[in-house]
């Protein structure tokens, strides 16, 4: 490395946030990067450790020393070219990824580790703002056309590795923009959607085509066909097409079954969340779920529950409450015990410092209200003994409720997509295909893929990037034979 002492000199310099107050007012960004001096300086703390955890802590295996090296020695152009050799779209991962990198980095064994999200946040802005991201259309076309349904992360990570091979791609979206879940999943105070856009521009010119309103099936419920404008059957796709990636995100929400769930005001958190990016994309949503001045509560404490909490707070909701079933997590994880794996600990994100009442340890054991609206919540502590939940006694209480959404993650993705491929299904309800071996991510309907959250089931975006671009590759196989696309 440049700066061998470099972990030993520098401390650890996190982003900083724009105050919550000032943020709470508006939907942009308000994270504010690394300057050149400082990113140099953390990617200095990198401390060729010999065995760089993070490179397999990573799931697209981005390699993190080779780029933080680049960046001290102030070689970003080349530091760009490293971190797209194994990301698309670092854009999106430098945002909203939990970076779990971090947790398995060697220095983090008894420090702060590096800084590797906000470096590579550092590195693709960097390229953004000197014109280093630039098209790379293929000097040769295939003649192969492939179908990708869906255009999150996964569906948009396979299409342009399958066209920078030379395949003529076409992206297929049921709703009215691209970008799946990052587009209307992902508020934008976490992401603005303009890095989608311009990834979008860079694709088209690689050749990729995109068509929006369009659902592949039928039989949809209608909070999955509200945008769409026309269907296309999956027989249509694969008489058209030498190949067809199924690449939807993870969409059945998880059910609350207690009774007064069918409630006015009770909601799950897909129904609210993309209303808000409609808006601010300068949209009219017709009954959009508002929470200005309502008495909030989220049931569910992962990061979809944290967007409920932070686009309350922008609405102007009087009060913002978010319960989770499952106990508190440490403040600290147990190093010794969990590196280099991501640990259970307790995490506050930027939504939360903004302002949220947060618990642990809560059931929902009923929704109450008059009229057919809800008005209160009656919940009860619970503890967990031999790996059973159990009620604590005389822990019954109640809490007022104008808005309730539930947020407690997703099952599976929407089973009317698989079943009108007629793809075999595993356990879970997912897309069944292996990652192994010859045929991986082949469904059991001949020419037909899948990928990204379809098969491996609700899961981080750097997932959906990886499962796209292997998925790439196996496609490209099936197609030519051979493929030069990394693995």
């Amino acid at each position: 490395m440049g700066k061998v002492t470099g972990f030993m000199e520098y401390s650890r310099m996190p982003e900083t946030y724009e105050a919550p107050l000032a943020r709470k007012k508006h939907y942009k960004e308000f994270i504010l990067q690394l300057g050149d001096k400082e990113a140099k300086v953390q990617g200095a703390r990198c401390m060729d450790c010999g065995i760089p955890f993070c490179n397999n802590g990573c799931p697209v295996n981005n390699i993190i020393p080779d780029w933080n090296d680049l960046v001290y020695r102030g070689a970003y152009q080349e530091a760009l070219d490293t971190l797209h050799s194994t990301n698309n779209f670092p854009e999106f991962t430098g945002r909203i990824c939990p970076a779990p990198c971090e947790s398995a980095c060697t220095l983090g064994i008894n420090d702060d580790p590096v800084g590797i999200k906000s470096i590579e946040h550092f590195i693709i802005d960097k390229g953004w703002e000197n014109g280093w991201v630039v098209a790379q259309p293929a000097l040769v076309k295939t003649g192969k056309k492939v179908a990708i349904v869906g255009s999150g992360p996964a569906g948009l990570a396979a299409a342009q590795q399958l066209a920078r091979i030379g395949h003529d791609v076409t992206v297929f979206e049921k709703s009215d923009r691209i970008g799946g879940l990052l587009r209307y999943g992902i508020p934008d105070f976490k992401m603005e959607k303009s890095h989608i856009d311009r990834r979008v521009a860079q694709m088209e010119e690689e050749g990729v085509v995109f068509r929006t309103g369009i659902l592949v099936g039928k039989d949809f419920p209608s909070n999955v066909n509200n945008w769409a404008k026309k269907t296309i059957s999956p027989e249509e796709l694969k008489a058209e097409f030498d190949a067809v990636v199924i690449a939807g995100g993870a969409e059945q929400p998880r059910d609350l079954p207690v009774p007064g769930r069918e409630l006015k005001g009770v909601h799950f958190a897909m129904d609210f969340l993309p209303q808000q990016n409609k808006i601010n994309a300068g949209d009219k949503v017709k009954d959009q779920i508002l929470a200005g001045a309502k008495n909030v509560i989220v049931i569910g404490g992962g990061d979809t529950g944290s967007d409920c909490v932070g686009t309350s707070n922008r609405q102007g909701a009087t009060s913002v409450s978010q319960f989770e079933l499952m106990p508190e997590p440490p403040e600290k994880e147990n190093k010794p015990m969990v590196w280099p794996y991501w640990p259970i600990k307790l995490r506050t994100s930027s939504s939360h410092e903004e302002g949220c009442d947060r618990d642990w340890a809560i059931a929902t054991k009923r929704l109450e209200g008059k009229n057919g609206k809800v008005e209160k919540l009656i919940a009860a502590r619970v503890e967990w003994k031999d790996g059973k939940m159990q009620e604590v006694p005389n822990s019954e209480f109640e809490m007022k409720a104008d808005l309730v959404f539930l947020a407690m993650g997703f099952i599976s993705p929407v089973a009317q997509v698989l079943e009108a491929f007629g793809v075999d299904k595993d356990a879970r309800g997912n897309a069944k295909a292996t990652t192994d071996g010859e045929g991986s991510y082949k469904t059991s309907v001949d020419k037909v893929f899948a990928a990204g959250d379809m098969r491996r089931g609700q899961s981080l975006v750097v997932w959906a990037i990886r499962e796209g671009r292997q998925c790439a590759r196996a496609v490209d196989e099936f197609l030519m034979g051979a493929s030069v696309l990394p693995l």
